[in-house]
Formats: structure tokens, C-alpha cells, sequence
């Protein structure tokens, strides 16, 4: 029960943060602010705060960073009671659809107010309709090319908005999985689709276990906490819609096909057919129910067996999207791809040195007790004031601090670092001066996205050209359902990073960026890697594995990407003032 009792902190922060949005709303000092921080602190919470109430009670909960009494009473409102009545009360006092408003990039809570005030616009479709009208670029602080954006941002969450991110459906799946696997019906189980591919998107979760009782299996399904729909209840499959809005796809198959159930359902449809082709130049048949040879099933009880059948080396899940896997595995060329175990460090965390909840020696902790050989604080810098970003003076005391914290935890090596601000020129707002002082310089574009491709491959590249630069963050600028890449030529980056030496990152956060396509693109021409959490909470830095997982889909081995090597080897590799 693990997976369910820690949902509950993600709820209390969710509402909690919904409260605070709808009290920026009105322009109210300090309660907003409030919220967010005490949603924060439960969000970061390495206990689960229903665990927390059952054994100590409100006084439990009142421990907790940022929370006050009034913020502890609602907890245990919906502790006890499943809802808080004072965000019901807010939403009916405000009928604007704030949740849905805040994924249209450009929009916070104070513009949205303002909206609210000057247009009477309560949600997208009417923002929509206002937009069509003109309406929007008359308003102080807004004007024709922010409408336009506007614009374009609804329209980028109207398709992208029936997707789920692996992270979000993740918990509930690990807690599926770990329900069924305590019935004794259960054979096997394994989840398919493009969950298995670990895509960074997935529409729908496709369960397949290997049973010969599925009524209990079924009952049992529909019957699991956070369900809110059965579409449809049958001997052998079962569709349901969980609570966060995702639907569950249940199939259950005999032990004897389910191996080739596995790989059908898997997909993708792509690689599917390209494997069903090849099986029939070699005089197969290939469907779920097995591998058959003038109707004699040869192979079915499991992948390996249909793959090897087939003359192919055994192809994991993240590479079957026809990109050349198929002819890779007939010429046994598929590589070992990464593994989260291989990873030794990250080197994209922030401190509260710069104004997050965590401080550094928290993240030293995290770090050691995950088993790193090495960690890098990356604080923003100064032109990134929403984020407290620092100037050359705050680095150099918070290389004191680091060196104070290297001199106390001697298991482990503390890197300092930045992440520097790409300016609209290309220039970094760091001194080189204070750049060189640094051990490793991440730098990433942050604000003026809406740039021409040309304008923005050069400023990307100018930045780049920087002697002390080591690697360029979140290469495209995008967020994953939210913000599209912004327009730039990748291959130019990718030419000139493999020439510089300069790192790429593959963000495990919401960002996911780069994504699969241009790793291998890059990974062609010679690039190297860091897979980093851009860790802005505790909690971050578990998220290595949504970046392994789009390493892994990208091709890329454990030679491909920098923090995989010990100690001992990483210096000259993150180093560019060392390298002078």
C-alpha cells in the first residue's frame, strides 16, 4: 500500500496549490505564497503524511516545513474526509477554470485575473473566442505578438493534453502491478504498450498477465482504489478510467501465448509489421497467439523465443519503433543501452542558495545515500531573477560553503557549478572571470523563445563558443505537454558540440529534452552526454530514470554519456577551465 499512502501527499499538495492560485487570483499578500510553500514541503515529503497523522496527529503534521495551523486543520480535513470545503468555496466564489488556464504558457494567475476582470473570460474557450476578436493585444502588458503566442500555446494544449506523462501514471501502475502480483491467479504479469517503450508520452496503460482463472482477476480490477470508470467488464479484458484520467486496458492469456502477446501488445505498430514481414520472408506467421510454421506453433512462451526464431538478436522494448532495430538485430549490432545503475552523479541540482526548499547539504545527503560517487549544485544565475538567480559575488560564497561541505562529507565529491543564462545576444550573464573559477558550467536559454531558426541557432552557438562552457541544458527549450521546442538548427548544435566537446543533456524532468529522435541524431554525430534531474525539490533527484529511459530510446550506451564514469575519470571531462 506504499504507492497509494504517498499519493496522498501529491493530492494535499495539488489542492493545496490550487488554493493558493485561486487566493493570487485576488491579489491577496502572503496566503498564496502560503500554500505553495506548504504544498511544496508535502510534495517533498519522504514520508507519507497520512503515516504522519495516524502517529501523531495534527501536531504530526504541524512539524512539517511551512505548514501553520490554519494550512494543518485543512490537511486533516482531507485526511479525514477525502476533500478540503474551503477550495470548494473558493471555486464556487470564482467560477474560472484556473487549472486548465494555467498549461496556456504566458499565463499566471495575475494575468488570468486580469482577463477575468477587463474581458470577463472564465476559460479557454472563451479566451479563445476573445483572441479571434482582437481583444487581447488592447489590454495593457499584452499586445499582437503575445495574443498570437497565446494562441499558439492553447492550440499545443488542446493536442497534447490527452496524453499522460510517464511520471504522472507511473505510482499508480507500481501500485496496480503490486496488487496483482500478490494474487495467486496471477502466472505472470507485465505491463505493454508504449508504457514498455517507456515513450515520453503514453495515451492509455495496456496490462497483459498469464492466468488460467480470470474472473477473480477481473473482479479484482475493478474493484482497486482510484478506479473512477469501468468502460467495459469481459472474461478476458477489461477497460477502466483511473482517477487522474487515464484509461487501463486488462488482457489476460494463457501462460503458452503469453510471450507473444507481450511482444504484439507491446508494439509498435511500425516495428509490429516490420516483424511480421520479416517472419513471413522466412515462411512464419506472426500474430498474438504465437510464431507458427505451417500451423505448428514454434515459438510464443515468451519473447526471446520469437526473436531468436527469427534469426534476430533480442530487441528491448524502448527500440522497437522501426528506426533501424530490425536490421541492427539480424546484424546482432544492437547495443547494451544504459542502465540507471551505471549512473554515478548528476550534475543539474538547485539549492536554496538560490531560493528552492532544499538546501545543498540536503543534496549531498540525497546523493550519498543514493550511492554517487559525485554531485554538482547548478544554481541559475542573475538574469533569471523569477528563479533568485546568482551573481558573481554569490557564487564565489557559495564555492566557500561547497568546500566547507567537501571538507565534511569525504565519501563523496561536491562539484560547483552554475547554470548560466543564454542573454538574447548570445552573451552569458557570468563573467568569464567568475566562470573560470567554476568546476563545471551548464548554460541554457531561458526566456525570448519566439526567435527566427537562424537568429536562434546563432545565439545557441555564440553561447557555446564560451571557452568555460561544459554543457548545454534543455538543448530545444520544450516542456513536455506544455511548451513546444523552440525553432533552431540542431544539426549545426549537435556539428559544433561534437567539435567543442561540449556536453549535451538529456533532462529527466518535465522537459525530457532533448528528446529520443535528436539523442540518436546527435549520438551520430559524435556527441557525448549528461543525464541530469534539473532538481528543484528532494524528490527530483529520483527522477534520473525518465532521462535513462529517453537515453535508452535514443540508442544510447553507458560510453555515450559522461556520468557514468568514476571519479577519477570525470574531471578532465566536466572541467573546460582545466583544459585552457
Amino acid at each position: 500500500m506504499t504507492f497509494y499512502l504517498k499519493m496522498k501527499n501529491e493530492k494535499i499538495a495539488k489542492i493545496l496549490f490550487e488554493i493558493g492560485e485561486y487566493l493570487e487570483l485576488d491579489n491577496i499578500p502572503f496566503k498564496p505564497r502560503a500554500y505553495q510553500m506548504a504544498a511544496l514541503s508535502i510534495d517533498n515529503l519522504e514520508e507519507d503524511i497520512q503515516g504522519i497523522y495516524n502517529e501523531k496527529g495534527i501536531k504530526g503534521v504541524l512539524e512539517i516545513q511551512g505548514v501553520g495551523k490554519g494550512i494543518a486543520l485543512k490537511i486533516e480535513e482531507y485526511l479525514k474526509t477525502g476533500k478540503i470545503k474551503y477550495l470548494e468555496e473558493l471555486k464556487r466564489r470564482k467560477t474560472i477554470d484556473v487549472k486548465n488556464l494555467l498549461k496556456v504558457e504566458g499565463l499566471g494567475p495575475k494575468r488570468i485575473s486580469f482577463l477575468n476582470k477587463e474581458l470577463g473570460i472564465t476559460n479557454i474557450l472563451e479566451l479563445k473566442q476573445a483572441i479571434k476578436k482582437n481583444k487581447l493585444k488592447e489590454l495593457k502588458g499584452f499586445g499582437e505578438k503575445s495574443q498570437q503566442n497565446i494562441l499558439e500555446s492553447i492550440a499545443f494544449v488542446e493536442t497534447s493534453g490527452l496524453r499522460y506523462m510517464l511520471s504522472e501514471v507511473q505510482k499508480d501502475v507500481s501500485m496496480i502491478l503490486e496488487k496483482f502480483k500478490k494474487l495467486k491467479e496471477v502466472e505472470k504479469i507485465e505491463v505493454a504498450g508504449s508504457y514498455r517503450r517507456k515513450k515520453e508520452t503514453i495515451g492509455d496503460v495496456d496490462i497483459l498477465i498469464a492466468s488460467s482463472k480470470p474472473k477473480k482477476i477481473m473482479d479484482e480490477f475493478t474493484s482497486f482504489e482510484g478506479v473512477s470508470r469501468v468502460w467495459g467488464k469481459g472474461k478476458t479484458k477489461t477497460s477502466l478510467r483511473m482517477e487522474k484520467g487515464f484509461n487501463i486496458d486488462l488482457r489476460v492469456v494463457p501462460l503458452g501465448s503469453f510471450g507473444s502477446a507481450l511482444q504484439y501488445f507491446t508494439g509498435s505498430k511500425e516495428h509490429n509489421v516490420a516483424l511480421r514481414r520479416l517472419a513471413i520472408s522466412k515462411g512464419y506467421k506472426l500474430n498474438e497467439y504465437g510464431l507458427f510454421k505451417e500451423g505448428v506453433l514454434k515459438a510464443g512462451k515468451d519473447e526471446v523465443g520469437i526473436y531468436k526464431k527469427l534469426g534476430l538478436q533480442f530487441i528491448p522494448p524502448e527500440l522497437r519503433e522501426n528506426r533501424g532495430e530490425i536490421e541492427a538485430g539480424l546484424k546482432r549490432k544492437i547495443p547494451k543501452l544504459i542502465e540507471l545503475k551505471d549512473i554515478r552523479g548528476d550534475f543539474h541540482t538547485h539549492s536554496n542558495f538560490a531560493g528552492t526548499l532544499i538546501s545543498m547539504e540536503e543534496i549531498v545527503l540525497k546523493a550519498i545515500q543514493k550511492g554517487y560517487e559525485y554531485i554538482g549544485i547548478s544554481d541559475h544565475t542573475k538574469a533569471l531573477k523569477i528563479e533568485n538567480g546568482l551573481d558573481e559575488k554569490e557564487l564565489a560564497l557559495q564555492a566557500k560553503e561547497i568546500e566547507k561541505l567537501n571538507k565534511k562529507y569525504r565519501e563523496i565529491r561536491i562539484f560547483h557549478g552554475a547554470e548560466v543564462n543564454i542573454l538574447k545576444d548570445g552573451s552569458l550573464d557570468i563573467k568569464n572571470s567568475a566562470l573560470k573559477e567554476l568546476d563545471f558550467v551548464n548554460i541554457g536559454v531561458h526566456a525570448n523563445f519566439k526567435m527566427k531558426k537562424e537568429e536562434m541557432t546563432e545565439r545557441v552557438l555564440k553561447a557555446m563558443s564560451n571557452p568555460y562552457v561544459t554543457c548545454l541544458v534543455h538543448p530545444t527549450g520544450r516542456i513536455v505537454n506544455k511548451r513546444e521546442a523552440y525553432d533552431i538548427d540542431l544539426e549545426k548544435i549537435f556539428e559544433f558540440a561534437n567539435l567543442r566537446k561540449i556536453l549535451l543533456e538529456v533532462s529527466s524532468s518535465h522537459r525530457l529534452d532533448l528528446n529520443d529522435y535528436n539523442i540518436k541524431k546527435a549520438k551520430e554525430k559524435g556527441c557525448k552526454f549528461l543525464i541530469n534531474t534539473d532538481t528543484h525539490m528532494l524528490k527530483h533527484m529520483d527522477r534520473m530514470k525518465y532521462g535513462i529511459y529517453q537515453a535508452r530510446r535514443g540508442w544510447l550506451t553507458k560510453k555515450d554519456v559522461i556520468n557514468t564514469l568514476p571519479l577519477n575519470k570525470i574531471y578532465g571531462k566536466i572541467s573546460r577551465s582545466n583544459n585552457l
